[in-house]
């Protein structure tokens, strides 16, 4: 009698040690998870205050780069009109009524073309149109824009089913091929421009090849200010978790490829 009384004594101990040491158990467990889900929660915070960062970062690139096209281009072209034409009417010979007819016909005209470029300028510039009109319209007008610049020959094609994406992914897309298209006016020389969009099940890729002059990728990286295109280009691209894959040859253009998931 006193041994089955000693035993129920033993069971009691070890069973209530065992629900000890599996209570203990599981409050280990959950106070692990809960320290590991907390740190995950702070890493996803860190990392989208990272990216927000990097977002901004790049945004204030943009803006400058943007600045410094708008500079560009009222240098190049603008200035260039309104200068031919303030020289027709400074010049205007009152006694020549042809000639002055011409001189004035041809100071409207530049005129004109000024309103025209700063109008495209605008259009191009402004990030509320990629919001209101998406990607592939926009990069339409700026296809016909580039192409009345003649300065080569340039085919846009879009293929499989246009996804519309967050505002501020399509904007980068969108700079990402004005950045391409700067390179290739400013650097390449080339005759013929392809630029093709493809919509995939998870992704978009980009295709901006040409036939130009080409570069030799080191001597191009060790030089920062002919580099810095390039690099921003793929900077952006990253944002995203996007790639991008340069291929240039000497005298045989260069083939740009840019991926990025919806």
């Amino acid at each position: 009698m006193q041994k089955a009384h000693y035993d129920i004594v033993l069971f009691v101990l070890v069973s209530t040690l065992l629900i000890l040491l599996m209570a203990g158990f599981i409050v280990t467990i959950l106070y692990l998870y809960r320290k590991k889900q907390l740190a995950y929660f702070k890493t996803i915070e860190e990392l989208k205050l990272d990216h927000e960062k990097n977002l901004l970062r790049t945004q204030l690139e943009m803006q400058e780069q943007t600045l410094q096209h708008i500079a560009r281009e009222i240098h190049d072209n603008i200035s260039l009109s309104l200068t031919l034409a303030k020289l027709n009417l400074n010049t205007l010979d009152w006694a020549d009524d042809v000639k002055s007819r011409t001189q004035i016909d041809s100071s409207l005209e530049q005129i004109g073309k000024a309103i025209n470029d700063l109008s495209d300028i605008s259009k191009g510039m402004n990030p509320e149109v990629i919001t209101n009109q998406g990607l592939t319209e926009v990069l339409k007008k700026e296809v016909t824009r580039i192409r009345q610049l003649n300065l080569f020959e340039l085919d846009y094609s879009v293929t499989g089913s246009p996804v519309f994406m967050e505002s501020q992914k399509e904007l980068i897309i969108f700079r990402i091929i004005q950045e391409g298209f700067n390179n290739i006016i400013r650097h390449a020389g080339a005759s013929k421009v392809k630029l093709n969009l493809d919509y995939n099940a998870h992704h978009i890729d980009v295709f901006i090849t040409d036939n130009g002059k080409g570069f030799c990728k080191k001597t191009v990286e060790q030089n920062k200010n002919a580099n810095a295109g390039l690099i921003n280009m793929e900077k952006r691209a990253l944002l995203f978790n996007g790639k991008t894959i340069i291929d240039s040859k000497m005298e045989l253009g260069t083939k740009i490829f840019i991926t990025i998931p919806y």
